[in-house]
């Protein structure tokens, strides 16, 4: 067995390209769909023959169709003309005719890596191997580096080795084939699931692991045959391969009751062990990720541009000001509706309580929630009444809510009249973020600039302070929510970001 190279003899590895031949399962939890969901937990390339075309759900098999044998090896060669594969996991092959076909094929196209999942019972107890498969097994297993079958399958296997009531099956099959076992004791009791790996000379290595708590195995078998399949073509070494399988299965073992896939013997979590490796991906972040083009268009407007080198006239800066003033007592009204609706009182502001989306599993509670928001609303009262009014000094005070501003301020008011605060809260949110960003990319005004106390008031660390704090929130409603409200509160932010862009633009437009 040796580790696959790039073409030419670079010795970087490349991904193990790795086939599976079995049958299909439509739920998604055995068969070829979980080989090929194994294979890619482990970093491999899958590939899939479809043997057999099984109507299956988690409590059982209803039927199974084998398609003809020549489209079989049509589907076969298809892979084997094309593509140099690595490893080969074989597993459900239901007739005598398909089990002959495939071995034919292996003996002519044989990989480095052959493991073969003798599937002839499935987790619910149905039979999926006839009886003059079962005899034709005997030379596939011929071909094989490595065979798993659990407690029922191993009976089998020895019963074809020609003694069914062998003290030893393990080591019988073994020797008998010359091929590795990995004998599976998920079917077995106690504390410990306990997988022998038993070479023909008679070497032994167990591997134990706590055994898991759950009634959700379906697929168990194809998935860890899958799984050494691929670790085997990646290593080059059968004990290690089968210990970080099994090391695997036990995480995705341990994830498969939160799946709720099924109402019967549900699947096994493949994700489970990868997904705990990735960096946690914030709501907020996707959604701030998912607005990188207008925040980039905003930055470049030329009210921007002109308040970073001091070139905006003065009037102009003014007109903005009118209208931020406008927007702003309609904010505060938002901000203390939020306030209202996560201390539990929603009244006057339309608002369901949010309190539970503010304290649940977070270590916050409904009254802090409240406090911040509330401390928001103040900020923009007071904005308003200092910053605003002595930049203004008597000009643009009278001016009319511009169309944007008014735009602007209807699309808050149709987030706060969804009811949900959860929907507000991501509406309101992007003029915090937007506003702590731009602050980031002005940068410090240099001495004697025209606008300093504006710039400033946009890089101020408390602003960035709360401007973080909103975003927790935010993400905690969104983390709650339901994928629909999720949805709508992605949505919210989003055309919010969009308006932000628009009010920069308002006056220079």
């Amino acid at each position: 067995m040796t580790r696959p190279t790039v073409a030419g003899g670079d010795p970087r590895p490349v991904v193990p390209r790795v086939l599976a031949i079995a049958g299909t399962d439509p739920t998604g939890g055995a068969g070829l769909q979980a080989d090929l969901k194994a294979i890619a937990a482990h970093d491999g390339y899958g590939m899939g023959v479809v043997t057999a075309l099984v109507a299956q759900n988690t409590h059982g098999v209803r039927s199974v169709h084998v398609p003809d044998v020549r489209f079989l090896r049509e589907q076969l060669d298809a892979v084997s003309d094309d593509v140099e594969v690595d490893a080969v996991k074989v597993g459900m092959l239901g007739t005598a005719a398909v089990v002959r076909e495939v071995t034919a094929w292996l003996r002519e196209h044989r990989p480095p890596v052959v493991v073969v999942d003798p599937v002839m019972v499935a987790t619910s107890g149905d039979r999926l191997l006839d009886e003059d498969a079962t005899d034709a097994v005997r030379a596939l297993l011929g071909l094989a580096d490595l065979v798993t079958p659990n407690r029922p399958e191993l009976a089998v296997l020895a019963e074809l080795a020609g003694d069914a009531d062998a003290a030893d099956p393990a080591l019988l099959v073994a020797r008998t084939w010359d091929v590795r076992v990995l004998a599976k004791g998920g079917h077995d009791d106690g504390p410990t699931a306990d997988d022998e790996l038993v070479s023909p000379s008679g070497e032994r290595r167990t591997f134990s692991a706590p055994r898991v708590a759950t009634t959700n195995t379906h697929g168990t078998g194809c998935s860890l045959s899958s799984a050494v399949a691929t670790l085997a073509a990646a290593s080059g070494d059968w004990e290690l391969a089968v210990g970080e399988a099994k090391d695997w299965l036990g995480q995705a073992l341990g994830g498969a009751d939160a799946l709720r896939v099924g109402s019967g013997n549900g699947p096994v979590d493949h994700g489970a062990a990868v997904r705990a490796l990735l960096p946690e991906r914030r709501w907020t972040d996707r959604w701030w990720a998912d607005v990188a083009g207008v925040r980039e268009e905003t930055l470049a407007t030329p009210f921007l541009v002109g308040l970073r080198d001091g070139s905006l006239p003065a009037d102009v800066f003014a007109g903005y000001l009118a209208q931020d003033v406008h927007y702003l007592r309609a904010y505060q009204g938002h901000l203390e509706a939020l306030a209202r609706a996560a201390s539990g009182d929603g009244s006057g502001s339309g608002l369901e309580p949010v309190g539970s989306a503010g304290s649940a599993g977070s270590g916050v509670s409904a009254g802090s929630e409240s406090a911040f928001w509330a401390a928001a609303a103040q900020g923009c009262a007071d904005e308003a009444r200092d910053l605003h009014h002595r930049r203004l000094a008597g000009t643009h005070a009278d001016d009319p809510v511009h169309p944007v501003c008014a735009g602007y301020l209807a699309h808050l008011q149709r987030a706060a009249d969804t009811g949900s605060a959860a929907v507000l809260a991501a509406a309101v949110l992007p003029c915090f973020r937007v506003y702590a960003w731009v602050g980031t990319q002005l940068g410090r005004a240099p001495e004697g600039h025209p606008f300093a106390d504006w710039l400033g008031a946009y890089g101020d660390p408390g602003f960035a302070a709360a401007s973080a704090g909103a975003t927790d929130r935010v993400e905690r409603h969104a983390v709650a929510a339901s994928a629909e409200e999720r949805g709508r509160m992605a949505r919210a932010f989003r055309v919010s970001t969009a308006w932000e862009l628009a009010f920069f633009r308002m006056p220079t437009g």
